[in-house]
């Protein structure tokens, strides 16, 4: 378990991120937890598909905020697919 200063991320306000095998984590405190387990579970399949898109473009806000996004054209997006162009 390790910090990586640098390392871009999302605003997690005063939660703690560590990174475990690659990937980032969030230490949040158990009541958190729960709350956002109770509102998952209470969520509409709408609701939760637009958190996930919501927490998806905040992810990549990160990164991009770090300079460690990049343009692809749409016909190279295509041909790396193997779709029609």
């Amino acid at each position: 378990m390790t910090a990586q200063p640098g390392t871009p991320r999302p605003d997690t306000g005063s939660y703690e991120v560590i990174h475990l095998g690659g990937q980032a984590a969030v230490v949040v405190p158990v009541a958190d937890f729960l709350r956002l387990r109770a509102l998952e579970q209470a969520a509409t399949p709408a609701e939760l598909e637009d958190a996930e898109d919501t927490a998806t473009a905040l992810e990549w806000k990160a990164r991009d905020a770090a300079g460690q996004t990049r343009f692809v054209p749409a016909a190279e997006v295509r041909r790396r697919l193997g779709l029609p162009t």
